[in-house]
């Protein structure tokens, strides 16, 4: 995910909020840009430490390591994949607060800066998939992808088999249906693969009967790298969907804010995969 500059980020959401163009801020709106400036200062210093591929333990941690966490519950090994541009390092946080509340099988996965293809990016998801089940012996993974992470994913599950595997996507301002944001980026293969009526966004939207993955897509009403807002939600006739409206922070802030993390956390408890209930969270 490449920023260029804070307050530029949020002008496109501005001028769909307001039809006078930016005549006045909201404090809502101020609010979640010193955020997401906030945020991302942070992230920059954590980046580096993300750049190594992680380690994968040979068994889970033993108690008393000085970590307060609930007990643990049986569930399937977490995926975390990160956005265009990223690492592993975004999801600091959410991973211990799924740690903290008994998801002790919590793994982070690194992509090339590189990538250029969504299909290939899934493919190699896919291996990596099958690595992590032979070695858990879990039949089934769940998955928390942020923006194209999302996108890798839910091409994965939907188009290449992986919803043998993945039983619950979580997707954070993933563009389901492609965004029109940034047309200068256009240079790279895998920003145009991310824009409406692209030929990956087109396989997406085609039937895919069957499919035994449940989706959670979490959007924001003040993500300004969604261009229109709305194409964060998942809508396909044969998918199981649950969209879940976040109000009053942006882009970056969804695989970070401690009110996400929790709402993330039920989505993944929940005993009912085929409930298709609506909901809304605010967290401002």
């Amino acid at each position: 995910m490449k920023v260029t500059g804070v307050l530029p980020l949020f002008f496109p959401s501005c001028r769909r909020l307001w039809p006078d163009r930016l005549a006045g801020l909201s404090v809502t709106l101020l609010r979640a840009t010193a955020l997401e400036a906030a945020i991302l200062a942070g992230h920059l210093l954590l980046y580096p430490t993300g750049l190594i591929r992680e380690r994968h333990p040979a068994a889970l941690p033993a108690p008393g390591d000085g970590t307060a966490r609930l007990p643990v519950r049986p569930a399937p090994p977490v995926v975390l994949l990160h956005g265009f541009i990223d690492n592993r390092s975004v999801f600091v946080l959410l991973r211990r607060a799924l740690a903290q509340h008994g998801r002790q099988r919590v793994e982070s996965l690194n992509y090339s800066p590189l990538t250029c293809d969504i299909r290939t990016a899934a493919e190699l998801l896919g291996r990596h998939i099958e690595e992590i089940c032979a070695r858990t012996g879990s039949a089934r993974v769940d998955i928390v992808g942020h923006s194209l992470g999302g996108l890798i994913a839910r091409y994965y599950a939907q188009c290449l088999g992986g919803d043998q595997r993945v039983r619950t996507l979580v997707t954070l301002g993933t563009p389901h249906s492609g965004t029109r944001v940034a047309p200068l980026a256009d240079a790279h293969p895998i920003v145009r693969q991310m824009r409406p009526g692209s030929a990956v966004i087109e396989e997406l939207a085609r039937p895919a009967p069957g499919c035994r993955t449940r989706f959670v897509s979490f959007w924001s009403d003040l993500d300004s790298l969604m261009d229109p807002l709305e194409t964060a939600c998942l809508e396909h006739p044969d998918l199981d969907t649950l969209n879940i409206r976040v109000s009053g922070i942006g882009h970056l802030a969804l695989p970070v804010h401690p009110a996400v993390a929790a709402a993330i956390r039920e989505a993944l408890d929940a005993p009912h995969p085929g409930d298709r209930t609506t909901g809304g969270l605010t967290v401002a």
